[in-house]
C-alpha cells in the first residue's frame, strides 16, 4: 500500500466512530492522524508512556498486554482491521497502563487527542460516540472475565472458534474454516489458557471428529456439533 496515496477522510468515513461526520470534518480530523508501518515485534506503545492519542489497526494484527512481576506475558486483547483502542486512556490524562506490540506487519493509525477534542466541541455528538463504543469494549472485557470465571478450558476454546458464527451457520451442517491470525500460544494468553492444555483441547476436539487441525487453519466439520460440546478436560 501506498502511504502517500492512502485516503485518510475516506477510511475515517467508514469507521463506527466517524460515519457521521461531514466531509469538512472528515478532513479536519484527518489532519490530526498519522499513519505508521509496523513489522512483527514493533511496540505500538509501552507501561509508562505519555497517553495523547488513540489507535485503529488498518492491517495486521496488535497485541494488547501486560507483563507479571515475574515476567508473565497476558495477552489482554488482539486488535484485528478496523478495530480501534486506547480510546478511554486518551481521556484520563494518565500513561498507558498496558503494552501493546504489533504482532504482524500492521499498518497502524493514530488519532491525536487534540483533533478528538477539537471535534467534540464542535459536535457533542461525535462524544456520545465516543462513550458508545467505549461501552462496547468494557462489555466486552466484562464478558470475557464472566467467560473465564463460568466457563471451562474447553468451552472457552471452542467460543473462541465459534465467535464469528452466525446462529444460521450452526444449523447449517457444513463445514467451516478458522485460520488462527495469531499464534497458538497468544491466544491460550488471551483466553487465560496455558500454550499445552490449549493444544490438548484441539487435539479432543480433533479426536471427537469436530475439527480438523491444519496448522493454523482449523477447520470444523459441523458447527451446531462442535457447539453442543461439552468435553472432559479441566481448565489449564
Amino acid at each position: 500500500m501506498d502511504m502517500r496515496a492512502f485516503d485518510l477522510p475516506r477510511y475515517l468515513s467508514v469507521l463506527p466512530l466517524f460515519t457521521d461526520l461531514s466531509a469538512p470534518e472528515l478532513a479536519r480530523l484527518a489532519q490530526g492522524c498519522s499513519l505508521r508501518r509496523l513489522t512483527r515485534g514493533d511496540p505500538v506503545f509501552r507501561v509508562g508512556q505519555p497517553c495523547e492519542e488513540f489507535h485503529v489497526t488498518v492491517t495486521g494484527q496488535v497485541k494488547l498486554f501486560a507483563i507479571s512481576p515475574a515476567g508473565q506475558e497476558k495477552v489482554i486483547e488482539l486488535v484485528g482491521p478496523g478495530n480501534s483502542f486506547a480510546e478511554a486512556l486518551m481521556f484520563t490524562g494518565r500513561p498507558y497502563i498496558i503494552n501493546a506490540q504489533a504482532l504482524t506487519d500492521t499498518l497502524l493509525l493514530s488519532v491525536s487527542k487534540q483533533a478528538v477534542l477539537t471535534e467534540i466541541e464542535h459536535d457533542s455528538r461525535f462524544a456520545l460516540r465516543m462513550l458508545a463504543g467505549i461501552s462496547r469494549r468494557l462489555h466486552g472485557l466484562v464478558h470475557d472475565v464472566q467467560a473465564y470465571a463460568l466457563h471451562s478450558g474447553v468451552q472457552r476454546v471452542i467460543g473462541y472458534l465459534l465467535r464469528d458464527q452466525l446462529a444460521e451457520d450452526r444449523v447449517s451442517g457444513e463445514m467451516v474454516t478458522v485460520s488462527l491470525p495469531v499464534s497458538k500460544a497468544t491466544i491460550a494468553s488471551r483466553l487465560s489458557l496455558t500454550p499445552e492444555y490449549f493444544s490438548r483441547v484441539l487435539h479432543e476436539l480433533e479426536a471427537a471428529g469436530l475439527i480438523e487441525v491444519d496448522k493454523r487453519d482449523i477447520r470444523i466439520r459441523d458447527v451446531a456439533s462442535l457447539a453442543a460440546y461439552t468435553g472432559g478436560q479441566q481448565a489449564g
